[in-house]
């Protein structure tokens, strides 16, 4: 059998030959002087494109996230969130550690959060439960099958936030512009800081990007390496990010039909896995199933690699490495399942 189809993440793409050749050909300096140049040029192409006056070049998404919070939130104090978000779920606890606060969740069923839920999280203050200091947004919203936000409703949260810094999780988010043809700067204007990750869908080996103000994102730098993120000839990093600004996103609108197919599969084959096709609008597809390993298990043996995200809920997620014969390759892997 040919190679595995690798659906677990869109973080196992791999750079393209052009990022290769980018980065062997990259002009370099020591970044954490803040001399390497093509780092700047990175930060800067980003900064433009998300409509923000500064950007900060940084490892993950992960760190990205913990940056942000330390930047806007005030320890002691709430962080309202989705129950499903990245930085709530799947950072290990990190913000409670790095920046001494603690979440609120919220409902995030649909991928987004109500903006009653955040009126209603900061009345609470007056009733002895801790002040907020931060709204957290995802978009898309990897949990919820990679639902991207609507407009409205985020003009809604926004305005619940009131004078509350909002960061957005940014990771996929143009995975969003692609889906709904809304331009990130779009989406990126009524918050405070955004993130987004060039690793994933967009084939960059490395990084993330934070941006924001340009005073933040100076006082960024300095959390950045207090986390151990500072980085020297970090230019060979940031150049297939320039060719994945420039060059990737099209692309990914590929990714979202093929999702859409295995997404017709999935709720044909588990009509009561909670999956609506209709939902699936990226490239990331998620379902609940009562056997996960027994499904893997079975998925592997005919060449396909899937992953779970949570008890019972399995996660397919297409990209850039995944053409339409391992898309087709994972129907039938997905048609022949046990039920």
């Amino acid at each position: 059998m040919a190679g595995l189809v690798d659906l677990r993440s869109d973080t196992v793409t791999r750079p393209t030959p052009t990022m290769r050749r980018a980065m062997a050909d990259a002009e370099v300096g020591d970044d954490d002087y803040g001399e390497d140049p093509t780092v700047r040029a990175l930060e800067e192409a980003f900064a433009q494109r998300i409509g923000k006056p500064a950007a900060l070049f940084v490892p993950s998404g992960t760190m990205a996230n913990q940056i942000a919070v330390r930047l806007l939130a005030t320890s002691g104090t709430a962080v309202v969130a989705g129950a499903r978000h990245h930085l709530v779920a799947y950072e290990y606890g990190a913000a409670a550690r790095n920046a001494g606060v603690q979440f609120h969740t919220v409902d995030d069923a649909d991928g987004m959060i109500a903006p009653e839920a955040v009126t209603w999280a900061r009345a609470a203050s007056a009733y002895h439960q801790p002040a907020v200091s931060l709204v957290c947004l995802e978009n898309t919203h990897m949990a919820a099958s990679g639902a991207p936000w609507s407009m409205e409703r985020l003009g809604a949260v926004i305005a619940a936030a009131g004078d509350l810094p909002v960061h957005l999780d940014g990771a996929r988010l143009f995975n969003a512009e692609v889906a709904t043809g809304i331009p990130v700067s779009a989406w990126a204007a009524p918050a405070t800081t955004v993130m987004c990750c060039l690793s994933k869908g967009l084939c960059a080996p490395v990084g993330s990007l934070l941006a924001g103000s340009t005073e933040l994102v100076t006082r960024g730098r300095l959390e950045r390496k207090r986390l151990g993120g500072g980085m020297r000839q970090a230019g060979v990093l940031a150049a297939p990010g320039l060719v994945a600004l420039s060059q990737m996103v099209d692309g990914l609108a590929h990714d979202h039909a093929r999702a859409a197919r295995l997404a017709d599969v999935v709720a044909g084959r588990w009509p009561d896995s909670g999956l609506d096709p209709a939902s699936v609008r990226t490239n990331i597809v998620t379902f609940a199933h009562p056997e996960p390993g027994s499904l893997l298990a079975h998925l592997e043996g005919n060449g396909v690699m899937a992953g779970t995200i949570a008890p019972n809920v399995v996660r397919l997620v297409t990209h850039h490495d995944v053409d339409d014969a391992g898309i087709e390759r994972a129907v039938g892997a997905l048609a022949s399942a046990p039920t």
